[in-house]
């Protein structure tokens, strides 16, 4: 061998079945575009810019101070933060859990959806995920071997799954179905017709279903758990997070509900790829979840100051959007005078330098819709809006 021979390790072939992240390329295009001189304003990424209470960062801080604080922790996290997340669920859910066993504490709920894919699919299985729907339900079950099977949700039928096409096509193979109400990205709400659906469903054909259910409360007063609907525990799982909700997105705190035995099967797998949530994290997240309703109220009265500039942004772009959305975004349809929605963001962030996130990344059924964040302050959602007026 020639002394300067490159040698190439191939990587894994699973790594050929998924992409790199869309919003990793997008965020290291809209950064090269900065070093250029562009200010480009971001309203893609859902990454909350408020702060957590100041109740909740201090207690950090304290926390943080004791030396004792600072080894590995339970994998199943202290007993303090499974305890506040069963009172949450109480308060805001009516659903009674038993923190000793039927909560799992998580390093973000991102993490869950790999732990339960991992814990209850096996290689050739089939997932159901939503189109449009969370790319990570797709990512997580290709990495496992599984395959993906997708099931519509369209304007025309209330981004709502037709439970009785999927039962025509045939659900012998189905091992798990993903549902994330409040949905994301078109922010259609929860509702008890709903989950009692999907339960029902579920039940009959002998599929866990798993809610990922991190948009509560946001922009919505009607805060609701699958897990509240008779005869869920069999069949259901639910998945939460601080990350909206409390402001807390980048201290990665989530949490998985259900049957203790669920509970533990999924515990197998996180007990091999983790070791445990830094106890000043866990105690500030007790802090949050102490907040009252007055919290969430603060929260989403500027989120709708935000929501009537996204409004205004969309009228501008001429796209069509049902003013009940609830959620994080603003999901809107695309005029027909524009040949995909990719050619009208593009448009956007290469003339007015503005990112707005194109829908098709979230499915095909995304591809005439484009969703705007409300993650930004007003003045930059005014500095947006003036720029695209000018297009």
């Amino acid at each position: 061998m020639e002394k300067n021979d490159e040698i190439v390790i191939q990587p894994a072939v699973r790594t050929l079945q998924v992409q790199e992240y869309y919003f990793s390329r997008k965020l290291q295009q809209i950064d090269e575009m900065r070093r250029n001189g562009a200010d480009v304003i971001n309203l893609g990424i859902g990454s909350p810019d408020l702060p957590p209470s100041h109740e909740v960062t201090e207690t950090l801080h304290q926390q943080a101070l004791n030396p004792k604080n600072h080894g590995y922790q339970s994998y199943i996290g202290i007993p303090e933060l499974r305890a506040a997340f069963a009172r949450w669920y109480q308060q805001y859910f009516r659903v009674t859990l038993d923190p000793s066993g039927e909560i799992l504490p998580l390093i973000g709920s991102k993490e869950g959806i790999m732990h339960i894919t991992m814990a209850f699919v096996n290689e050739g299985e089939e997932v159901l995920i939503p189109n449009p729907g969370y790319p990570a339900y797709e990512s997580v079950a290709r990495l496992v071997g599984a395959r993906v099977r997708y099931y519509d949700l369209t304007e025309s039928q209330g981004w709502l799954p037709d439970l009785g096409r999927l039962e025509a096509e045939g659900l012998e193979k189905v091992k798990l179905m993903w549902v994330n109400y409040p949905h994301m990205p078109t922010g259609t709400p929860a509702s008890a017709a709903l989950f009692g659906n999907l339960v029902a469903f579920a039940r009959k054909h002998r599929i866990l279903l798993c809610n990922d259910n991190p948009y509560s409360f946001i922009l919505n007063t009607d805060t609701r758990s699958i897990l509240e609907t008779e005869g869920s525990r069999d069949v259901a799982l639910e998945l939460n997070s601080l990350s909206k909700s409390q402001n807390m997105a980048g201290w990665r705190i989530g949490m998985l509900a259900g049957r203790a035995d669920y509970i533990k099967t999924v515990l197998r797998v996180k007990s091999n790829m983790d070791s445990g949530m830094f106890r000043p994290l866990q105690a500030a997240a007790v802090k949050a979840l102490e907040a009252g309703p007055e919290w969430y109220a603060s929260v989403n009265d500027v989120y709708m100051k935000r929501r009537q500039y996204a409004e205004k942004i969309m009228d501008m772009l001429g796209c069509v959007f049902d003013s009940r959305q609830t959620g994080l975004f603003l999901w809107g349809r695309i005029p027909e005078s524009f040949t995909n929605v990719e050619e009208l963001t593009e448009k956007v962030l290469q003339d007015a330098h503005v990112f707005i996130t194109p829908g098709f990344i979230f499915g095909s059924n995304g591809d005439r819709y484009l969703r705007i964040s409300l993650c930004s302050d007003e003045d930059l959602l005014r500095n947006a809006m003036e720029r695209i007026k000018k297009l």
